[in-house]
């Protein structure tokens, strides 16, 4: 299982590199050029969905127990693709504009305004992406203390639970232990019983045996 999301992420850090990498040159290639990074980086960001869903399959089959330390690294992994996606619509708003300009020859000012437009609500989304990112942090770190409370919860709980035990076995041994002693007072009294009639017996027997020997003299 873990071998196999190993492998997922080795492939998803290559991929992601290679990405990042046509991301960073698009803005200094030549137009024929970048419309084929472009469509290259499209299909790429489609390959890292296609892993990050493998990984979210594999990391779901993991134990409860185990699953935290992956859960952790999904998350990781999916903050850097959004990260990607968002750098890469910047990139493809920048090749867009470009490719109008040749195709209408504008002067390029109505172009610039648009683009200042554009990069100025992508840096708001950027600052939102960036409080969002904040408060998931806060959220997880809640939720690992959460499930860290849960695990010496179940711990206690365990131990609660062998104490139960251990007062059941204890509690039947001490009931055992009254039968045996019941049953061994029961058998005393009964033998005592025993002698004291054969001791009457007997007594009985010598006072009839004195009896006959006198009457007979």
């Amino acid at each position: 299982m873990s071998s196999d999301f190993e492998g997922y992420e080795q492939d998803f850090a290559v991929l992601t590199a290679e990405i990042t990498n046509k991301i960073a040159r698009v803005p200094r290639l030549p137009p024929d050029e970048k419309k084929q990074v472009v469509a290259n980086v499209e299909k790429q960001l489609e390959e890292a969905r296609e892993l990050l869903e493998q990984m979210d399959l594999e990391v779901r089959e993991i134990p409860p127990q185990s699953r935290g330390m992956y859960s952790n690294r999904m998350r990781s992994y999916k903050q850097e693709m959004g990260k990607l996606e968002t750098d890469f619509k910047r990139s493809r708003i920048a090749y867009s504009d470009e490719v109008r300009n040749e195709l209408l020859g504008d002067d390029g000012n109505s172009s610039e305004n648009q683009r200042a437009h554009l990069l100025d609500n992508t840096e708001r989304l950027e600052r939102s992406s960036r409080r969002l990112e904040a408060g998931y942090q806060i959220a997880v770190e809640t939720e690992q203390i959460g499930q860290e409370m849960l695990e010496n919860l179940s711990h206690d709980r365990e131990k609660i639970q062998r104490a139960r035990e251990r007062l059941r076995e204890t509690d039947a041994n001490l009931g055992k232990s009254s039968r045996v002693l019941t049953g061994m007072l029961r058998r005393i009294i009964q033998n005592r019983v025993l002698i004291v009639i054969l001791a009457i017996v007997l007594v009985i027997t010598i006072l009839t045996a004195i009896t006959f020997s006198v009457r007979r003299h």
